[in-house]
């Protein structure tokens, strides 16, 4: 018996307790305060509620503030016409688990599970997946960190007890001038119909937050939602940081890489993806294995298929600015958020890829890919694969001022993957976002509904083709 409690107690201790405490204590893994010179950002917790939400909404809108909403599955799947209005009106929605429930109390398997079905349901309700995750009182266990590497876990900076009632609205609203002060991420709630809060909480709650939001707006300060407040603080931190500096040897491989890149974008015929786009395309025949993609469509072995590549100077100046393999992907999906819509304006207006049947690219940083409208599929096993593997850990290498040591860092999760879209739904989610003109029209979207969100940690990658045997060869990007 005295056995079991003594292996109860390391479970717990390595399961929960101290994945916890590094978590809060030292923001391992996690974003739970800002840093900012008039900006604050406003989290709520536990909703949507059909009374409380939409009087927030309207408050928020009032006050021109935005806000990130963490909601619960079986809340949300109540009520998606809110979810579409918080979308809508320019706010970002995270995941807080399907049911309000611990991370400690549920199996790895059981938390993907929830916030997998969290996450569809958001896709229906905004035509977007979500790229943030808050677990249920901020408590995650030890295989959240590497199960969830494609969801930014958020905390917070300040919380008010505002789910109890007996708090009441002017104590609360003292309590929150406290926090009155840029960079902070403010945790209210709400929805009072979780297990120990107060049904009518959210009511005090309405009542000290428009005080707050006029306090806020008499000292010129703005109410921002996370994806902002992670722009401004990793611009913050490369202000105060140095930017990290080439050795003259690396110097000398980066205007040699870089040069070789110019030369195989000229003979190539590699074209720009539209203006200040991270991407580079040409139109190829698809030289590889019948792929299968999630919408129920096929590219076929020599379909014309628009090959993606990553501008590689602007990978270079990420690596030379980022802090980690985790900053790089943030700064990654950003590019890739801006550029998908150039990329449909440069394709809509150029006959050349009128016949496209999709896109097609290999990533190294492929989770959460799929919130794109990609199918993320393993490579074949055999001689583009390991070569792939090889060419990837040499690019890092090369462009990173630590590649080395960030190549030691990420070890197995150096793991490339077939990144692809059919023309179908590419259209369908960029559609709107193109002027297709009369030269040439694109197939008429099912749906605009679908717009590009910051998110999730992912990127594209470049690929040429040399061996129809197998997914592809050339130019990779991690």
């Amino acid at each position: 018996m005295e056995n079991f409690l003594l292996w109860g107690f390391y479970f717990l201790t390595f399961y929960a307790f101290l994945p916890g405490i590094i978590s809060r204590t030292f923001g391992f893994r996690v974003f739970k305060r800002g840093r900012a010179e008039r900006e604050i950002a406003l989290t709520f917790d536990d909703g949507p509620d059909p009374v409380y939400t939409p009087q927030l909404l309207d408050l928020l809108k009032k006050y021109d503030a935005k806000a990130t909403f963490f909601v619960v599955g079986i809340h949300a799947e109540r009520h998606p016409e809110l979810l579409k209005r918080m979308h809508d009106e320019g706010h970002v929605i995270g995941i807080h688990n399907y049911v309000h429930k611990s991370n400690w109390l549920m199996r790895p398997g059981t938390v993907k599970k929830q916030i997998h079905r969290t996450s569809e349901i958001i896709r229906k309700a905004t035509g977007v997946r979500s790229a943030y995750y808050r677990p249920p009182w901020g408590i995650v266990n030890l295989f959240d960190f590497s199960n969830l590497g494609y969801l930014q876990i958020i905390l917070w900076s300040a919380l008010f007890g505002d789910w109890r009632k007996r708090v009441g609205a002017e104590r609360l609203q003292k309590r929150m001038m406290k926090k009155l002060r840029p960079g902070e991420v403010l945790l209210l709630h709400d929805c009072g119909d979780t297990f120990g809060a107060d049904e009518e909480a959210p009511a005090n709650m309405l009542i000290a937050l428009e005080a707050f939001l006029q306090a806020g707006r008499e000292r010129d300060y703005r109410f921002i939602h996370i994806t902002e407040m992670i722009a401004l603080t990793d611009q913050q931190r490369g202000k105060a940081k140095a930017p990290a500096t080439h050795s003259w040897p690396k110097r000398a491989m980066i205007a040699c890489w870089m040069g070789w890149e110019r030369l195989f974008n000229l003979v190539f015929r590699v074209k720009s993806g539209g203006d200040d786009s991270i991407f580079h395309v040409r139109l190829v025949p698809y030289p590889g294995r019948t792929l299968e993609l999630t919408d129920g469509r096929r590219i076929e072995h020599k379909d014309p298929v628009v090959e993606l590549h990553f501008d590689n100077h602007k990978l270079l100046k990420m690596m030379t600015e980022s802090r980690s393999m985790m900053h790089v992907a943030i700064m990654l999906i950003r590019e890739v958020q801006k550029g998908m819509p150039k990329l449909a304006q440069q394709l809509a207006g150029n006959k050349e890829y009128e016949h496209a049947k999709g896109l097609y690219g290999v990533s190294m940083i492929n989770r959460g890919a799929e919130q794109f409208g990609f199918s993320v599929l393993p490579i074949p096993k055999g001689l583009f694969d390991v070569s792939t593997r090889l060419y990837l850990k040499l690019l890092l290498r090369v462009l990173h001022p630590s590649g080395k040591k960030r190549l030691t860092e990420q070890g197995s999760r150096l793991d490339p993957r077939i990144i692809a879209m059919s023309m179908e739904t590419f259209w369908e989610r960029y559609g709107a976002e193109a002027d297709l003109g009369s030269r040439w029209k694109a197939p008429k979207p099912k749906t605009f509904e679908a717009k590009l969100h910051q998110s999730a940690r992912t990127g594209l990658a470049p690929t040429a083709y040399d061996n129809p045997n197998t997914a592809g060869a050339g130019e990779f990007t991690p």
